[in-house]
């Protein structure tokens, strides 16, 4: 069951975002920790709200990782909410949520080749981070779609560098190589520690988790997956002078974003995924865009075509 809470955050500390700007506080500035883990298929589920938030704030957001380490192990993780405490637990759990949120997942990792833990994931992203934040949420994506997607173990330390090598293919700042060095490094651990020491302070027990700040440090805390709806009135309650898109080109959308789920692009759309996919196959049909099947799905990954 989804069990979504949003509710008022008094602690006032200052968050870490990336990217904040200096100077004079900005009314329209919106800042937001993200606490989540590769492993959450909720996460995945609300990329497309997500994404579409930051694409119509723009600039006026500026946001932040923490990784939550959701499975140390299959002897110390119980999930009651949903009756979960082995790896199988988890397989009717993501069919759940593919059902539920209309995003491609492949559950059927749970049953062929289930990850130990999400802590070596975690790790991963945390040494991807090592690059900037940019490189570090690119990395995310990438290693969110190996397992959500394509039913990758992304546990392995295999599958976290061949993931690394798939991003320095089309990421022109991603160093594959340095990727694999920072596995390695005390930083990226002490990282990982701090995350997990700020999820056990603010008592974060679910995910996705995000913290939303304005400028005078009011803030509001979401619990758990939400529609795009919702997400935005909390936005607009703690900052009424964000400015939004007027308006939202999908081919411009999947520029920005380089690749896109049929769900992601539905979200704008607002027709269902079914009738997204048609007219997308249309636009592909002419020459417009790029198209990647998601067996078994009905879905397909979105691209421009390459020049």
């Amino acid at each position: 069951m989804v069990d979504p809470a949003i509710a008022a955050e008094s602690d006032a500390a200052e968050l870490a975002v990336g990217g904040a700007a200096a100077g004079a506080p900005d009314p329209s500035l919106l800042q937001i920790t993200y606490y989540t883990d590769p492993l959450c298929s909720w996460s995945w589920a609300f990329e497309p709200q997500w994404r579409r938030l930051r694409y119509e704030l723009g600039d006026q957001l500026h946001w932040s990782y923490r990784m939550g380490g959701m499975i140390p192990d299959w002897q110390r993780f119980n999930d009651p909410l949903n009756d979960v405490s082995r790896p199988v637990q988890m397989g009717p759990l993501w069919y759940q949520v593919r059902t539920f949120s209309g995003m491609p997942i492949n559950e059927r990792i749970w049953f062929t080749d289930a990850p130990a833990s999400s802590y070596p994931a975690c790790i991963a992203v945390k040494a991807a981070e090592q690059q900037g934040p940019a490189a570090g949420e690119h990395y995310l994506r990438q290693l969110r779609a190996a397992v959500m997607v394509e039913g990758r173990n992304i546990a392995r330390l295999d599958v976290q560098q061949a993931v690394a090598h798939e991003l320095a293919a089309t990421q022109s700042g991603f160093d594959a190589k340095q990727f694999v060095q920072d596995l390695e490094s005390p930083a990226v651990l002490e990282g990982l520690r701090e995350d997990l020491k700020d999820v056990r302070w603010r008592e974060i027990g679910r995910f996705p988790t995000l913290i939303l700040r304005n400028h005078t440090a009011q803030a509001i805390l979401i619990v758990g997956y939400r529609p795009y709806d919702a997400l935005l009135a909390a936005v607009r309650q703690l900052a009424p002078a964000v400015t939004l898109s007027a308006s939202i080109d999908i081919i411009s959308y999947i520029r920005h974003w380089g690749q896109l789920t049929t769900r992601e692009i539905a979200e704008v759309t607002q027709e269902t995924p079914q009738a997204t996919e048609s007219m997308l196959a249309e636009r592909a049909t002419a020459g417009e865009l790029q198209r990647q099947p998601i067996p078994p799905t009905d879905q397909s990954l979105w691209s421009l075509p390459q020049t």
